[in-house]
């Protein structure tokens, strides 16, 4: 299951998800981009993602106008239709209209493989490789990896810092995937101080020692974090 997390009050960007992207609000393109793969359902803070959705042809469902994060938004959801613990949950953010389904395909082929090894927390991810300039903008989420591709931190600052020369940039892609029970257990947690500094949610599994598996991909795909990006998403479709 597809669940994507849309939220009306955004502190930047007000608004931003129903933003005209093409003739299409943002929320409903992005969900359109992957309504192929697997059910789709948008939990949304407010009625009016909701009708809008709908008349879209787009299942959506309303949630608590409290919760801290997106994650917290698609777990809720989640519950409400009473997922089984082994499903698999993949949260598309609702500001990623150019998400190419072949990324959505690697990171479910990735968390299958994860379940077929009986793990006991299952969370992923997605990055690429990005240049040194493109690392240096804080709106693009930097990860830091082991040698299995497990992350090891996420950073708005341009890390690593490069020091000793040949640094190697990876771009986090802001999708995410659980098993029901991960996210669940994911919720659960308490927050972590980190988190709050650096306003990534995904900080909270490192903090309580929980594993995030990365899928390296290939994507040119952007999100829409400001205004410019947004300028720049609509000139695609011109």
């Amino acid at each position: 299951m597809i669940i994507i997390p849309a939220r009306l009050a955004s502190t930047r960007f007000p608004q931003k998800v129903l933003a005209d992207i093409g003739g299409l609000p943002m929320v409903v393109r992005t969900a359109k981009k992957v309504q192929h793969l697997d059910r789709v359902v948008v939990a949304a803070d407010d009625e009016l993602i909701i009708s809008t959705c709908q008349e879209h042809g787009i299942e959506a469902m309303l949630t608590s106008t409290t919760h801290k994060s997106g994650t917290d938004r698609i777990n809720e959801c989640a519950n409400i239709l009473n997922v089984k613990d082994n499903e698999l949950i993949i949260n598309v953010q609702a500001d990623e209209p150019f998400i190419e389904p072949e990324v959505v395909e690697s990171l479910i082929k990735k968390l299958k493989d994860l379940q077929k090894q009986d793990e006991s927390f299952i969370m992923g991810s997605c990055y690429n490789a990005i240049n040194a300039q493109s690392a240096q903008d804080p709106n693009l989420v930097k990860v830091v990896l082991d040698d299995k591709d497990n992350a090891i931190y996420f950073s708005r600052s341009k890390i690593p810092y490069n020091q000793g020369g040949g640094a190697k940039y990876f771009g986090h892609i802001g999708i995410y995937g659980f098993s029901k029970k991960s996210l669940n257990e994911f919720c659960q947690l308490k927050d972590a101080p980190i988190e709050d500094i650096e306003k990534l949610e995904q900080l909270r599994a490192i903090y309580h020692q929980k594993k995030i598996t990365m899928v390296k991909v290939t994507s040119t795909g952007f999100g829409i974090d400001t205004k410019e990006d947004l300028k720049r998403a609509v000139e695609i479709f011109l």
